[in-house]
């Protein structure tokens, strides 16, 4: 059985996999990413995590946290970003996902995106 936070991992196991095909979006869904709208509907999402060249250098989700509430999947983790095998970046991401358990499809997505502390 499919839960919420199964369909929120299928969204951050395309981040790496690159496969927006495997993400259940509805057709209006939306994203903003700290405060600005960079997702415009579900086919715009699932054309980005596939083709997007702001998500090729995603390599690796770390720490990841997961909790629901209602029709929100609230997850935490790091988000490390490479090139030729090397990493560039590490930063902290806040992710929730408007999932209702009625259809489990995402219809929004709120990120905050923060860089790494050391």
């Amino acid at each position: 059985m499919t839960t919420q936070i199964d369909v929120a991992r299928a969204y951050l196991d395309a981040l790496i996999s690159h496969d927006g095909d495997s993400v259940a979006f509805a057709p209006d869904a939306v994203r903003y990413e700290n405060g600005l709208k960079t997702g415009r509907s579900g086919k715009h999402l699932r054309n980005s995590l596939t083709r997007g060249p702001q998500y090729r250098i995603i390599s690796a989700i770390r720490k990841l946290t997961t909790s629901v509430d209602g029709d929100v999947v609230h997850t935490e983790y790091l988000l490390d970003a490479a090139a030729f095998g090397r990493r560039l970046a590490t930063v902290r991401v806040v992710e929730d996902f408007a999932i209702p358990p009625a259809d489990l499809l995402i219809h929004r997505i709120d990120a905050k995106i923060s860089f790494r502390r050391r």
